[in-house]
């Protein structure tokens, strides 16, 4: 039975030297400032520059990865070493880097026809691409072959929970979620839209409450009307650079289950160029999404 690789993406910020532990490499998403030409991944800026510059009016444009990144990666860390791949990557709803990775896989399997090379888009982003991928790593730790791993995560697609809120409906507005004068009313009276994704891997505005506490309780509400293992369950929250609001997500999720976060990440530049800073995002195994 030949051994195996699992791989992703930079969107699951997931920080490298964690997917390093783990044993996944991954090929980086990068982004560009308006009128600046050096290009950007994640690791190039620290987050909390990042979100600093977008504070101060910045607009940051992003770029997928290429099916030519992704071929080389698979040959160098896998094919070249008798191993087959098992790509994880980052939602087709909200990015073409999923299908360069399925582009590359088509031309690979030419080159190296006895070689099994899957890619699952997860339809997810930040943590929830990361913790579907936390889960199917821990699969492979225990001892799943590439058909299990492959299955389970297929299996957690329609079951993960991923709710967030932003802080500035400005960004929304950006990428078209929100009307302009919806984001300027919403801004004015304190409107926080709480979104999840759904089984496209589209971002879905569900609710709006005013007030940022608020969001955030409705967020923990989630948690409990729709966790499968609310105890016991493997949480992840990502943040726009705000840790206190995750950190209070955390907490309240504590206090009513006992459950433990196991990360708190940061959401890196790719996805933060598109939701802005002051975002909170809640990761979990749901009955459904």
């Amino acid at each position: 039975m030949r051994d195996y690789v699992i791989f992703t993406d930079s969107a699951c910020d997931i920080k490298p030297e964690l997917l390093a532990e783990w044993g996944v490499p991954y090929c980086c998403l990068t982004f560009r400032f308006d009128g600046e030409e050096k290009e950007y991944s994640n690791d190039d800026m620290s987050v909390a520059e990042f979100y600093n510059k977008m504070r101060a009016g910045s607009v940051a444009k992003t770029a997928a990865v290429t099916p030519d990144a992704f071929a080389k990666l698979f040959e160098e860390e896998a094919l070249k070493e008798g191993k087959d791949v098992l790509y994880i990557g980052f939602s087709s709803g909200l990015s073409t880097t999923y299908n360069s990775a399925r582009i590359a896989s088509l031309e690979l399997k030419e080159k190296y026809p006895e070689a099994k090379i899957v890619v699952v888009d997860t339809l997810a982003a930040s943590a929830g691409e990361g913790l579907m991928l936390y889960l199917t790593v821990e699969q492979k730790k225990n001892g799943a072959t590439i058909e299990e791993a492959e299955a389970f995560v297929r299996d957690l697609i329609g079951r993960m929970g991923i709710w967030f809120t932003v802080d500035d409906l400005v960004y929304l507005k950006r990428g078209g979620r929100v009307s302009p004068t919806a984001a300027f009313v919403g801004n004015l009276l304190g409107i926080k839209p709480v979104l999840y994704m759904d089984n496209e891997g589209h971002l879905i505005p569900v609710s709006k409450v005013r007030g940022r506490r608020t969001s955030i309780v409705a967020m923990a509400d989630k948690y409990t009307e729709k966790a499968v293992d609310k105890e016991n369950g493997t949480v992840f929250i990502s943040h726009g650079d705000c840790l206190a609001d995750a950190q209070l997500l955390a907490d309240m999720l504590k206090e009513r289950h006992g459950v433990k976060v196991k990360i708190i990440a940061d959401v890196g530049p790719v996805i933060g160029a598109h939701s802005g800073p002051g975002t909170i995002a809640l990761f979990f195994v749901a009955d459904a999404r």
